[in-house]
């Protein structure tokens, strides 16, 4: 047998079959970095127009997991996205450095501030260990393939950054949204500080609950206004309220009930208990009480005014109305403490109730206070549930496990305590109104987000920024010792301190004596020394990073993107202090991902060993894998991740590999400049082929500006799975390999995968990062250094309308073929043949489908991978024949069968002239015209 394998063009590339990618992944990093990738693209990409994410800056303290992962990369697929769509798209990263995490574990090695170290040394721990986690984080971002401006990032406590946090707040309080009160805050004993909202997160917790009398002190008013003036045997009339936290009684201040709720007065024996209506059996079965009268009702309007008998303390507290009353628990009345809640402190606020706290910032009662001196909550709850049970104000005492707030770092369950705090006011000069105007013009992605944190907004308290703190921001003001007031210069005053903090950082202020500014104004004022809540460290970097950094200089911002938990944390702060700085949002867009999970739905923790750790992924199966699940994965609910679905999308990535691999190989010996054929000069099926490629970079295109990624992936997998690896690479193969290296029909095919290849790089780029870079670097002809330095493909082509073959024509042709293929593998099932090389086929039809399969002519048995294909009308059809539709319900029939002539040696086509020609006894007519002759010429496929 004589071997013709030279005469064939077999593939060839040096673009490996496997990845590796953990392997190769850190030397691409290295090269990027030597390079100076990231800002070569900034250099090409100058001049066009701006596309500015803003980095929600994660927190400096422990290493990154999957949910960082999730973020980082979703944010560098859009930015990448965004440049080769022909946006200059910088990206900017950055890290929220203050706050008490970092000085809890500063705390843990050096002892707390003032006692094992002084203040000073102790803040310049806290930036060093900050500076040191920031480090640890940077390094495993840019493993994930993440490009930005890694060595020039955005910290909270730069010198710079933290003046201009100082500055935000000086606008802030120009536009008159500041305020200092006496209100009542989320405390955490463990922190020893205010909590914001977004650092309460719900617990259940197991409290004993009471309910309990408050007696009227005139019964006689009670029966007046429920219209029972003179009702017999009744010795004592009580308001029963429900609580499931005994210690604020004593800093009770009025009952509330709901002025549209009808309240029934409850007669048992000689006493009577004031419910609301609804509630009245289910409260009697829970007291065990069964001879009851109901005997009056009244509105709750009716009611307002009411003096009643403070449980235990020698106190008459009134009868108001709220609208915050509900019958979803307790007993439709409700015990007011003002210093103790935010609603109890609205509605005390409106009728001037004392705002009483007798609790210390450690959960201690104040001395002075009556029966409780000296014990802590926990302590009071008992004692005052049995001083109740033996002067007889308590009605019921059990226990309920119910939600609660915690703090979000120590997972304790936090007090509502009323303490002197400066405050965003939500209510002055309209900023909750102006914010939720905002809201209105951001577009929201998923659409729900926007009623989500508008609901948030309608319902928050006035934001309380201080924090009693060592390591944060300052909040640089001066009041006066006797008035409260601020500073009449305090405008000057900030900006003086924000010039020292620029050069100095925080300790300017801490170490600032009040006469180096204030000069003999100094006795009059006292120096503030609260910190700045670090949610509003972030919440203003759209002043500080966004409008302050010259290579964004952009507002609003483009888009924010976070988890979906931002709603009331980052997104808002963020509102709500560029509403008070610049009455606008300061987005125009806001993205929110769900948050990881394990294959079952279960939230991941160490407990349940279901932690799949984004180090790990990166040091086995490569960053591009967990690129590419982040990608494929609808991050608008939950996102689960499990070993199982990584090798999943494993085998999804070696498919888009080996289709890249497959082009790279036979483009060998293509040079686009001499070989590029015109779309004139091509084969109809080479540019059949392109005409898809266009249309799916058409929807590439629209889903990364819709964001829609996990499209792309779906789309891009089925390209390479049906249009080219089920149908236009396998059929071009015997003429990519036999035909002449330089003919038209082979140099057509290599002109339509260059196009393909060039296309699908840049689709593949945002996502499969690394993946791309080495697929663009074996890609041949001349171009730029890295794919990331290029824009959208624009050399793809649609088919002509006057085509041979029309788009709908093809799509016929692939789903004759695949009907085909299946009476094919019957045959080899049988053992009647091997490859489908062996076979002959005939396909019977009729109308529009018989034209379209005619046109084809001899090409039909390229395309089918036969080595004859025959088409007649379905009339001629022998019974014997399959019979079988297209998808749109099309009828043929298709006789197969084997071969009965011999195989080719060179194309293993069985053809009735392999053995007619002298000089190659061993070919098909075929391949001796491509060996030694002309060459063949192919017209349609």
């Amino acid at each position: 047998m004589t071997d013709y394998k030279h005469t064939l063009n077999l593939p060839q590339t040096d673009f490996p079959m496997r990845g590796d990618l953990a392997r190769r992944e850190p030397d691409r990093l290295a090269q990027w970095e030597k390079d100076g990738l990231y800002q070569a693209i900034r250099q090409a990409s100058a001049g066009r127009p701006k596309f500015v994410l803003a980095d929600g800056p994660p927190y400096a303290n422990g290493d990154i997991h999957i949910g960082h992962a999730v973020n980082k990369i979703l944010k560098d697929i859009i930015v990448k996205s965004r440049t080769l769509a022909g946006f200059d798209a910088p990206y900017v990263p950055g890290w929220d450095c203050h706050g008490l995490p970092i000085e809890l574990q500063v705390e843990k090695a050096l002892g707390k501030a003032g006692k094992g170290i002084d203040a000073k040394a102790f803040r310049h721990a806290c930036r060093e260990y900050a500076l040191e986690q920031v480090n640890r984080q940077r390094q495993d971002f840019k493993r994930l393939g993440v490009l930005g401006d890694w060595d020039n990032p955005y910290l909270t406590m730069d010198y710079a950054v933290e003046a201009d946090i100082i500055r935000s707040l000086g606008r802030i309080i120009e536009q008159g949204h500041l305020e200092k009160g006496h209100k009542p805050v989320h405390w955490c004993l463990d922190c020893g500080s205010a909590l914001a909202e977004a650092e309460v997160e719900y617990h259940d917790k197991t409290s004993l609950t009471v309910d309990v009398r408050f007696t009227c002190v005139d019964s006689e008013d009670l029966l007046r206004r429920l219209n029972l003036a003179g009702e017999p045997n009744l010795e004592s009339a009580s308001v029963v309220i429900w609580t499931t936290t005994p210690w604020t009684l004593p800093a009770n201040q009025a009952v509330a009930i709901h002025p549209e709720l009808e309240y029934a007065l409850v007669k048992i024996n000689g006493e009577a208990l004031l419910l609301a209506r609804q509630l009245v059996e289910g409260l009697m079965q829970r007291y065990g009480i069964t001879g009851f009268q109901v005997i009056g009702f009244a509105p709750g309007a009716a009611l307002e005014g009411l003096i009643l008998k403070h449980p235990f303390y020698e106190r008459e507290v009134p009868l108001i109305l709220g609208e915050h009353v509900t019958l979803e628990a307790g007993t439709g009345a409700v015990h007011t403490a003002p210093g103790h809640g935010q609603e109890d402190y609205v509605v005390g606020t409106r009728y001037q109730l004392p705002i009483d706290n007798p609790v210390d910032a450690r959960g201690y009662f104040v001395t002075g206070t009556p029966l409780l001196e000296g014990k802590s909550t926990e302590q009071a709850n008992t004692l005052i549930i049995d001083l109740m049970r033996d002067n007889g104000s308590l009605v019921h005492s059990e226990k309920l496990t119910h939600s609660y707030p915690h703090c979000w770092r120590h997972k304790t369950p936090i007090l509502f305590r009323a303490t002197a705090q400066w405050f965003i006011s939500m209510e002055r000069h309209q900023l909750r109104k102006a914010a939720l105007g905002a809201i209105e013009h951001v577009r929201w992605i998923p659409e729900w987000g926007e009623a989500r944190i508008q609901g948030m907004v309608e319902n928050r308290p006035d934001w309380c920024i201080s924090r009693q703190r060592n390591w944060g921001v300052p909040i640089p003001l001066f009041v006066h010792k006797d008035t409260g007031v601020l500073h009449p210069d305090t405008p000057a005053l900030i900006e003086a301190v924000a010039e020292r903090v620029a050069q100095q950082g925080i300790e300017a202020w801490f170490t600032l004596e009040p006469q180096e500014v204030l000069g003999d104004q100094a006795d009059q004022y006292e120096k503030i020394t609260d910190t700045l809540d670090v949610w509003f460290d972030s919440g203003v970097t759209h002043a500080t990073v966004t409008e302050a950094r010259p290579e964004l200089g952009h507002l609003p911002a483009d888009l924010y993107l976070e988890g979906s938990d931002q709603h009331r944390g980052w997104f808002q702060s963020s509102l709500l202090t560029a509403v008070a700085m610049r009455g606008e949002a300061p987005y125009r867009a806001v993205l929110t991902h769900g948050f990881t999970v394990d294959a079952l739905g279960q939230k991941m923790s160490k407990s349940r060993g279901n932690v799949v750790a984004p180090q790990k992924i990166m040091d086995t199966l490569g960053a591009d894998i967990l690129r590419l699940w982040v990608a494929a994965t609808d991050f608008s609910g939950e996102m689960a991740v499990s070993d199982e679905i990584l090798k999943r999308t494993a085998d999804a990535y070696r498919r888009m590999r080996n289709t890249a691999r497959f082009l790279l190989a036979n483009l060998n010996g293509f040079d686009p400049e001499k070989d590029l054929l015109s779309a004139d000069a091509m084969l109809p099926l080479d540019r059949w082929a392109v005409d898809q490629a266009l249309k799916v970079q058409n929807q590439v295109v629209a889903a990364y500006e819709q964001y829609q990624f996990h499209q792309i992936y779906q789309r891009v997998h089925h390209f390479c799975s049906i249009e080219l690896g089920s149908f236009y690479l396998d059929v071009i193969k015997d003429r990519q390999y036999t035909t002449q290296a330089d003919s038209r029909a082979r140099r057509s095919a290599q002109t339509a995968m260059y196009h393909i290849i060039q296309a699908m790089t840049r689709w593949l780029a945002p996502i499969l990062s690394f993946t791309a870079e080495e697929i663009w670097q074996a890609i041949p002809g001349k171009s730029s250094a890295s794919i990331f330095l290029q824009t959208w493909y624009s050399d793809l082509f649609a088919l002509d309308a006057d085509a041979v073959l029309s788009a709908a024509d093809w799509q016929r042709v692939l789903e004759v073929r695949q009907c085909v293929s299946r009476e094919l593998e019957k045959l080899r099932t049988e053992g009647e043949i091997g490859a489908g090389l062996d076979a002959d086929v005939t396909v019977y039809c009729q109308d529009e489908l018989l034209q379209v399969l005619e046109t084809l002519g001899d090409e039909l048995r390229f395309v089918l991978i036969t080595s004859e294909a025959h088409v007649k009308h379905r009339q001629h059809a022998p019974n014997e024949a399959s019979v079988t539709a297209l998808p749109d319900g099309t009828a043929l029939a298709i006789e197969a069968r084997r071969s009965p002539h011999e195989k080719c040696v060179r194309c293993w086509h069985r053809r009735e002239d392999v053995g007619s020609h002298s000089e190659h006894p061993e070919l098909c007519g075929r391949c001796v015209e491509n060996v030694s002759g002309t060459g063949e010429q192919r017209h349609l496929a």
